[in-house]
């Protein structure tokens, strides 16, 4: 897939995480080191949003996994523990555990 420029690839899911219409992320936020400040940044977007169309839980669990599933077999293994973790730590912020 080439972009629109000709030069680089583009890819439809890192527009989608660019711009999503469900929440507007902290800048960085799946790579911070920390399991539960994963899952309380996105818990603050996730309720902070008026424009997302299901529960805060619920997007805030999709973004999760729409970043864990594109990143895919990129993804180291130390990442995807962290990344993995934060959903657990994200039930807990919501009081779903």
């Amino acid at each position: 897939m080439t972009g629109a420029n000709g030069g680089k690839p583009s890819y439809w899911s890192a527009e989608v995480g660019r711009k999503s219409n469900a929440l507007d992320l902290e800048p960085d936020v799946f790579k911070l080191d920390e399991p539960i400040a994963i899952a309380r940044s996105l818990k603050t977007s996730a309720e902070a949003s008026g424009r997302r169309k299901s529960a805060p839980f619920r997007s805030a669990m999709s973004m999760l996994n729409f970043y864990i599933n594109r990143a895919g077999r990129n993804l180291p293994a130390e990442r995807k523990r962290v990344l993995e973790a934060a959903k657990g730590e994200l039930r807990r912020v919501f009081g779903r555990a």
